[in-house]
């Protein structure tokens, strides 16, 4: 293809050309294309695969040339791409230098710009020399005993209150038929009959539970409450209403007892295999905790391991992502309790750093991968797939069929997959001591690292 191609600059990860393709390049790509066409063509007038090419240029021309300049585009930028060895960080920019219109008419050549980021050159740290600490808990018998009375307490039932304490109490569940107002008017939403509700468990807003207390089964009772200032209906928010309550029934828990005909009931065979059936769920809990926590170890040693130029492009769009979410918790107003109070410069500030950590980690992670061969292979991928459309209940196989002809879907679903193997990979090659801890210290939240936030 003739075409001349110049670098304008080229400083830190940022490339610029100059592109130019003659106009008779284009003409001749033209002229191809039309014969291509032209035999294929049904024209009235015309016997079919008779249509003289000059009416064919007349009809489709304009439309042919531009399928004509898209392709160019595509090949041309490809080529400097791979002339210059280029590992790009994103999408190249491509910006016309000439006149679209003429070239189109086929009277001015194709000139354009390409600007690029490209991979930073990096040695990616010797996996070998990494030291990590895997904080690990072994359930305690006592602890499985705790998941046990838990699950009791799940599977528990609810008999009625009789003799002298029929007065409702923390913990009963009272039925009730209740009509809420403000300002006198009922309200849409507000009205519910048998309705069935847990004193103390915060199924209703605030103060409407605690004012059923000493309630008996037959009596009326007049709630006042406030709703909140984040309540989910905007004309509710900070209302005060009243609820006219009807209390039908009051009935007291009953916790199942703990013996080998509650194991039965949840399908194992005895009380004996149900602990170890739970002792067996804790290890797999605590298990996946200690996998995150020595992930996050890992990646806080690979941050500080690496310092090179990121490319600019990655780091905006990846903050472009975060400070979405930002914002939408704001709207709802739900920022974390160490955000309350920030400034928008101090969060970004932030934030940004946040970003540029996960662009770091994502050029580490993925230069370790590429060099030591790790990949996704097609059946994991669709794996991936199959278990995500398992989400979707009913609509299995449309949305695994939208998966499988979507491939930005399928690129979200492999990253993650992809990040796990090079994870894992160093795991492997890593020295890895594990320490023993308290099951409050293993589920504590970590921290952001030095240097993140505050």
């Amino acid at each position: 293809m003739s075409m001349q191609i110049v670098e304008k600059s080229g400083e830190g990860l940022s490339r610029v050309y100059g592109v130019k393709v003659p106009a008779t390049e284009l003409g001749k790509r033209l002229d191809a294309r039309i014969a291509e066409i032209a035999p294929q063509l049904n024209i009235k007038g015309f016997r079919p695969g008779k249509v003289p090419q000059a009416h064919v240029r007349r009809l489709y021309g304009k439309s042919l040339m531009g399928e004509v300049i898209e392709q160019t585009l595509s090949e041309t930028s490809q080529k400097v791409l791979d002339d210059n060895n280029l590992r790009v960080a994103s999408q190249p920019d491509l910006k016309p230098e000439s006149d679209m219109d003429k070239v189109l008419a086929g009277k001015a050549d194709l000139a354009y710009e390409m600007a690029v980021e490209v991979m930073p050159d990096f040695t990616p740290v010797d996996p070998a020399s990494l030291k990590l600490e895997r904080p690990v808990h072994t359930p305690a018998d006592a602890e499985v005993d705790e998941a046990l009375a838990e699950l009791a307490k799940q599977n528990r039932t609810y008999e009625p209150r009789t003799g002298k304490t029929v007065k409702a109490k923390d913990g009963d569940l009272v039925v009730i038929d209740f009509v809420g107002k403000i300002d006198g008017e009922a309200f849409e939403g507000g009205s519910a009959t048998d309705a069935q509700l847990v004193i103390g468990s915060g199924q209703f807003i605030p103060g409407f539970e605690e004012q059923l207390i000493g309630a008996k089964p037959g009596a009326k009772v007049t709630v006042q409450v406030t709703f909140p200032d984040e309540y989910q209906v905007d004309t509710l928010k900070g209302k005060p209403a009243e609820f006219d309550v009807e209390v039908k029934e009051v009935k007291a828990p009953v916790e199942a007892a703990l013996d080998d005909e509650f194991a039965k009931r949840l399908g194992l065979d005895d009380l004996e295999a149900l602990k170890t059936a739970l002792r067996g769920q804790l290890e797999r809990e605590f298990g996946s905790t200690s996998r995150f926590k020595l992930k996050r170890a890992l990646l806080d040693a690979l941050d500080k391991g690496h310092e090179f130029e990121l490319p600019p492009r990655m780091v905006e769009a990846e903050f472009a992502m975060i400070w979405q979410q930002v914002e939408a918790d704001k709207q709802r107003g739900g920022l974390p309790p160490e955000d309350e109070g920030k400034t928008d410069d101090q969060l970004k500030a932030e934030y940004r750093k946040i970003a540029e950590r996960r662009v770091r980690l994502g050029l580490v992670l993925a230069e370790i991968g590429r060099a030591r061969g790790v990949t996704v292979s097609d059946e994991e991928l669709a794996q991936a797939m199959r278990a995500e459309a398992m989400r979707y209940r009913g609509q299995e196989q449309q949305v695994f069929d939208l998966l499988r002809q979507n491939p930005n879907a399928q690129a979200q679903l492999r990253a993650p997959l992809y990040e796990d193997k090079v994870v894992d990979l160093l795991f492997s090659l890593a020295e890895i001591t594990d320490k023993e801890v308290s099951k409050d210290e293993l589920l504590k939240d970590d921290e952001l690292p030095e240097g993140y936030g505050d």
